[in-house]
Parts: C-alpha cells; sequence; structure tokens
C-alpha cells in the first residue's frame, strides 16, 4: 500500500534541520508533500510563494516530494489531502511536550485512521530553528551551513 505523508511547519525559511527531515521521511514515505502553513499568528519574513520556491530548490533532487500550503486547521488539511501519517521533528524534550499535545489534538480531529511520526533531529542541527537563523543572519551573522545553499543565496540577494 502506496503511503502518503505530511510534514507541516512555516519554513521561514527551510533550514538545513528541516531538510534533513524532509530527506529522511521521502525514503520511508511514498509520497512526501511539505506543507507551508500560513500561521496568522506569526509575522513571516518570507511570503509563502518564497517559502514554498526555496524548498522547491532544496528538494529538488527528491523526486517524491512536492511543496503546497494551506491555512487554517492542519487536521482540515490532512482529512482533505487523503494523508496517512503526520510528520513532525523534535529536537529536544520541550519539543516533544508540545508536539504530543498537538498530535492528540489532531487525531481526535482526523478522519479514519491517521498517524502521527516523529522523527529525532539530526544532533548536528538539533539546536536550530528558523528564527534563530533568521535573527543571526539579519544581524550580518555566518549560516553557511544552517540552510540550503539556494535558501542562503536568496536571501543574500533579498536583504544584503
Amino acid at each position: 500500500m502506496k503511503q502518503k505523508a505530511l510534514y507541516a511547519g512555516s519554513f521561514d525559511p527551510v533550514t538545513n534541520g528541516h531538510l534533513d527531515l524532509i530527506k529522511r521521511a521521502a525514503k520511508l514515505y511514498d509520497n512526501l508533500v511539505v506543507g507551508v502553513i500560513t500561521n496568522p499568528s506569526k509575522n513571516p519574513l518570507f511570503t509563502v510563494e518564497e517559502r514554498k520556491l526555496l524548498i522547491r530548490k532544496a528538494t529538488a533532487h527528491l523526486p517524491n516530494v512536492e511543496v503546497d500550503d494551506f491555512s487554517g486547521l492542519l487536521a482540515e488539511y490532512v482529512n482533505k489531502g487523503g494523508f496517512d501519517v503526520v510528520v513532525r521533528g523534535l529536537r529536544a524534550v520541550n519539543d516533544f511536550e508540545v508536539e504530543m499535545q498537538m498530535a492528540q489534538m489532531n487525531a481526535r480531529l482526523y478522519d479514519g485512521r491517521v498517524e502521527t511520526v516523529f522523527l529525532m533531529t539530526c544532533p548536528e542541527f538539533s539546536f536550530l530553528s528558523s528564527s534563530m537563523a533568521k535573527e543571526v543572519f539579519m544581524l550580518n551573522g555566518e549560516i553557511g551551513g544552517l540552510v540550503p545553499d539556494p535558501v542562503l543565496e536568496y536571501m543574500i540577494e533579498k536583504f544584503r
């Protein structure tokens, strides 16, 4: 049976930590959708279209990965999209508590049997967040190796 998985986030911008999880999830599932969430409580640096473009550039070598965007409840998107699995990344213990609560709430909202699968981040990126990468970059710090090369090139072109 083919399995369709979703890895959702704001990806503002996509980091090498995200990319590591995307690569690993793409090995586990037949089809992986990277879903860019529009979160009204966040003030993103990049538009949804820019984030989708950057993810597509960073994942161009992964044939079973596609990029989409959505707003509203994750469970609504999962139900409409016919997903079997929702992939979530965990960096530290405090991530687990928040992610577990969200997974349990979403489980109540899913139609049918959708599993949430947690993947531990690679230790190399366990400290990394999009917010941290943006802040260091905007303060003229070096973020090479923390974001995919096409993302860094785009950020330099746009902001420097």
